[in-house]
């Protein structure tokens, strides 16, 4: 049973002009006498200090990103904005193009790993905005790739953001002389020669084309809840300061906004789809084994083109407690190579993960390509326990549907085969699995007081489960809803499913 999704739940946000100042607005000619500069940096490096350890206190997480042109300053001006800091509560990242690691998974991977914890601060020296501006002036990825990065950025903004984090962009705008006389001093210094390379030249000599391609990023990635500051940097002093003052603007800012969002509107009749699984499907053991036998023949050789192909797997497996979500792993996994694949049991967040995003754990486990991931219990803990044990806000709960579509998008848009199960009982064959764990030994540690306590809560888990279906299941990662009151059926038809999704994509 393949389930669609009929309802978008977050269009684009739509971008004000106000937002996006172009480099041809920019005044190159602003700048800072020695005197001011000295007055002004004191009192400004006090009260940023000052705010990140507000900031702290409160668990705000900061992001602050800098780009800008090949020697326009953005290590200087780094190292000037983390003078005022204390070095135990950030981080500094230098992006370079992604390594081999990094090229087998979605390009916004090795971004989210490096997403601060609550409150503390993430500065990227160089940043996703890699991919729209140098990838896509030196093409080095395909024009449909560039182009639906914009997208994928402006939902990794907008959910870190949503979720209370601050992020400050800064482009650092010097014109093409100033660019060449700073390259040409750099090159006289044996000392720093080495930092001008012929792609910093390169861009010099196309620097038209970048002013249009960059001032193209300003105004479709300058978002409300991300703006652009662009600063002007010929003169280095003026730079900081602006910088400075920017910074701690939207500290202060941060520190009074409230992270208790209005929950997005929701459109769309729940239909309630369990009401139409045919439990009573199954198998006979003879006619198990003999399939199983072969389906999991099967699967090995398809574990091995995926890997040669590099074909990346996500399965999913979700379902009532008891539903037998083990044991169809087990068999799922029984034929694989374990070099290629690997199982994550997830269970409540820890210390550690409860100071990001939800989906931050979840990132990290995306699998690279070539190599299966099977998710026991998944992202989706928030629109189901989460909602109805009230572990996340209502505002949370709702604003997931959109953000868990995003996130599996951007899985599948590079490469990913996704494959999501719900695991479907009565609640009188439930009934009987927990008297069945508690009575045989070897099964009695499955069973818990958490299990009978979910129990008590079925019609608030079943129109969680019946509105998850409805508002996640999409073209490119559908539902399959698995009749598992037959253990035997159930375990064969998650197999035929996955080899059925990874025969289409290759």
């Amino acid at each position: 049973m393949v389930l669609l999704s009929v309802s978008t739940l977050y269009p684009s946000d739509v971008r004000s002009k106000e937002y996006a100042m172009l480099l041809t607005q920019a005044d190159l000619t602003k700048k800072l006498d020695k005197k001011k500069y000295k007055s002004e940096m004191p009192r400004l490096q006090l009260r940023a200090g000052e705010l990140q350890r507000a900031l702290h206190e409160k668990g705000v997480p900061v992001i602050i990103v800098f780009e800008g042109w090949g020697a326009s300053g953005k290590g200087t001006q780094i190292n000037n904005l983390i003078l005022s800091l204390d070095p135990r509560g950030f981080n500094v990242n230098l992006t370079k193009p992604p390594n081999e690691e990094e090229y087998m998974r979605p390009f916004l991977w090795r971004f989210w790993l490096k997403m601060p914890s609550a409150g503390r601060i993430a500065i990227f020296d160089r940043s996703w905005y890699r991919r729209v501006l140098n990838d896509r002036v030196e093409k080095n990825v395909p024009k449909d790739e560039w182009r639906r990065a914009f997208g994928e950025i402006e939902s990794f903004e907008r959910q870190i953001t949503d979720d209370g984090a601050i992020v400050l962009k800064f482009f650092l705008h010097i014109g093409k002389k100033v660019q060449r006389k700073r390259f040409e001093a750099l090159e006289e210094n044996p000392a720093t020669a080495w930092k001008v390379t012929k792609s910093d030249w390169r861009q010099n000599r196309r620097y038209d084309r970048y002013v249009t391609v960059i001032n193209d990023m300003l105004k479709r990635a300058s978002f409300p809840f991300a703006p652009w500051t662009v600063v002007e940097a010929d003169d280095q002093r003026f730079a900081s300061v602006k910088i400075l003052k920017a910074v701690i603007a939207a500290m202060t800012a941060g520190l009074r906004r409230k992270r208790a969002l209005r929950p997005p509107v929701l459109t769309g009749k729940i239909p309630r789809i369990l009401d139409i699984v045919d439990l009573s499907a199954s198998l006979s053991r003879e006619e198990y084994e003999a399939r199983l036998k072969e389906r999991q023949a099967r699967l090995r050789d398809l574990g091995y083109e995926i890997y040669r192909k590099r074909v990346p797997v996500i399965v999913v497996y979700e379902g009532w407690d008891a539903a037998g979500k083990g044991g169809n792993i087990r068999r799922l996994a029984q034929s694989l190579d374990p070099r290629g694949y690997e199982v994550v049991p997830v269970s409540a967040p820890n210390d550690v993960e409860k100071t990001h995003h939800y989906l931050w754990r979840f990132w990290r486990k995306v699998p690279k390509a070539g190599h299966i991931t099977v998710f026991d219990r998944s992202w989706y803990g928030r629109v189901m326990v989460e909602r109805v044990e009230r572990f996340c806000s209502e505002a949370e709960w709702k604003r997931a549907y959109g953000e868990i579509n995003e996130f599996e998008a951007q899985c599948a848009d590079s490469g990913t085969v996704i494959v999501k199960f719900w695991l479907h009982i009565d609640r009188r064959e439930q009934l009987s699995r927990f008297h069945q764990r508690e009575n045989i030994s070897y099964k009695r540690w499955k069973i818990t007081g958490e299990d009978w306590r979910n129990r008590r809560k079925w019609d608030a888990y079943r129109a969680a489960v019946d509105e998850m279906l409805f508002r996640t299941g999409t073209k490119h990662a559908p539902w399959t809803v698995v009749e598992a009151n037959n253990k035997l059926f159930a375990r064969i038809k998650t197999i035929d499913t996955v080899i059925a999704a990874i025969e289409r994509r290759l």
